[in-house]
């Protein structure tokens, strides 16, 4: 039970935004709460329509989360680009995940490590132990994973601090203007839909640096530095830019660009990974070619 005094700021807001926004839940999972009687507005069950007032007391029950299992399984497709007795950089292809989750039953490289032998740090949450980094599903290269306890810290250190270089290459829609930018905007749970995310008020601080490689006809080719790492970041600030990733309709892509192109997924990849090696103290820099799929598209814009 987490018991929250609401602040002036959010009064006269629903019960379940206001409570998305203290607490963190998404509203998705809030509506769940409230459905079940979970959440109580000064000791009373309440709907997701009433409204709060200042100093009101929020009363929230959260069950413990049910655990995602990970089932060994190896994946065709992910290559090990360096392993060692502290670290395994993945390069990942397309359609796998980071680890396994609740309403995923796709191939994951946790699995895949699993059923290949690798022994991986314990920490973290059982269905991600080890993992420092996350690409999402359509996004192919490279991340690492920590094998070594000591690896697992320092890795999660070096992330939180910026102090690991995550380089992807992008194909957009358009000519972004200018060539060369940052774009500095707070990433949050979109408010009307819980499976995107979006440039919200309050969301987490967001910065991304793009410059151009090669335009082309009616598409750019970038490289994408990370300052910061959000889920789905490039995607959302390069729709903000109105230029999206080709290949990705969830962020405003045409679909029929990525059908001409033979594109299944976004044309995103993770080419350069640099961190400082937990176990040596040396600056390391892994790198990934293109996939067939995105060398491929690219070969196409090229001609048009």
């Amino acid at each position: 039970m987490s018991i929250h005094l609401v602040p002036d700021g959010l009064a006269g807001e629903r019960v379940d935004a206001a409570a998305s926004r203290m607490t963190g839940v998404s509203r998705s999972r809030l509506a769940e709460l409230l459905a079940e009687g979970l959440v109580r507005l000064n000791g009373e069950v309440v709907s997701k329509s009433a409204r709060v007032a200042a100093g009101d007391m929020l009363e929230l029950e959260i069950p413990a989360p049910r655990v995602a299992s990970v089932t060994p399984r190896e994946v065709e497709g992910i290559r090990i680009v360096h392993d060692d007795a502290d670290i395994v950089v993945v390069d990942k292809p397309a359609g796998v995940a980071a680890h396994p989750s609740l309403g995923w039953d796709g191939p994951d490289v946790v699995a895949h490590l699993s059923a290949a032998g690798f022994r991986i740090s314990t920490s973290g949450a059982p269905e991600r132990q080890g993992i420092v980094q996350r690409l999402d599903v359509g996004t192919s290269g490279l991340m690492v994973v920590a094998k070594s306890e000591p690896a697992y810290t320092a890795l999660k250190r070096a992330f939180r601090d910026r102090e690991v270089t995550k380089i992807y290459h992008t194909l957009v829609q358009g000519h972004p203007d200018p060539f060369t930018g940052t774009i500095d905007a707070p990433i949050g749970r979109h408010p009307g839909h819980d499976w995107k995310m979006a440039i919200v008020d309050g969301g987490r601080h967001s910065v991304t640096h793009y410059e151009t490689l090669e335009a082309f006809r009616s598409t750019t080719l970038l490289e994408v530095h990370l300052e910061t790492g959000r889920t789905h970041q490039i995607r959302v600030h390069m729709a903000a830019l109105r230029h999206p990733c080709v290949g990705d309709p969830l962020y405003g892509s045409d679909p029929v660009l990525a059908a001409r192109l033979g594109l299944e997924r976004q044309w995103l990849h993770a080419v350069e990974l640099g961190l400082t090696h937990p176990g040596t103290g040396e600056w390391v820099v892994f790198s990934s070619d293109y996939p067939a799929d995105l060398a491929h598209a690219l070969a196409v814009v090229a001609e048009d």
